[in-house]
């Protein structure tokens, strides 16, 4: 039993389901980071993620996203431990979504932006439970660990190789 799952049964005593864990992100060029926060949030419970729409991604990141929604959520609906996948929000509220589903646990990732006390308060202000927490630890036995180290490999390979 992790810490998240120990929190957990202390604050539902009794509960008759599955944990509901929440995840969110980008998703985009899938790694090992990602399938180790999806392969720890699946151990608490059932695992709900979703994933940020293009226009997010552009306006969040100021570049869209190498692969389409579509394609992105089609690949994280086929990794081991993952109930229900669906594609964000497109509006500014990003957080409607995670109130109406409600989750137990929201799992944020190592190096994922946000600050969990904030997000806890917004929503449950709008009546809400879910707590937020982040993952402490990332999955450090491949260098290519997040999208930006593999985008930067890519380049730097395709630039070595290029003969112009």
């Amino acid at each position: 039993m992790n810490k998240f799952t120990k929190e957990l049964k202390s604050l539902y005593p009794g509960l008759n389901r599955p944990y509901k864990v929440m995840i969110a992100g980008t998703f985009d060029i899938i790694h090992t980071g990602h399938t180790y926060l999806i392969q720890k949030a699946a151990e608490i419970g059932d695992l709900y993620v979703i994933i940020a729409r293009d226009i997010s991604v552009e306006k969040f990141k100021g570049q869209k996203p190498i692969m389409p929604e579509a394609q992105r959520m089609e690949l994280i609906r086929n990794i081991k431990g993952v109930k229900y996948v669906e594609l964000g929000s497109d509006t500014e509220d990003w957080l409607k979504r995670i109130i109406e589903i409600n989750p137990d646990l929201f799992l944020l990732g190592p190096n994922q932006w946000g600050d969990e006390n904030s997000y806890e308060k917004e929503v449950k202000k709008k009546g809400a439970y879910t707590i937020f927490r982040r993952l402490p630890t990332k999955d450090i036995r491949f260098s290519l660990n997040s999208s930006t180290k593999i985008k930067e490999k890519i380049l730097k390979v395709y630039k070595s190789v290029r003969k112009d």
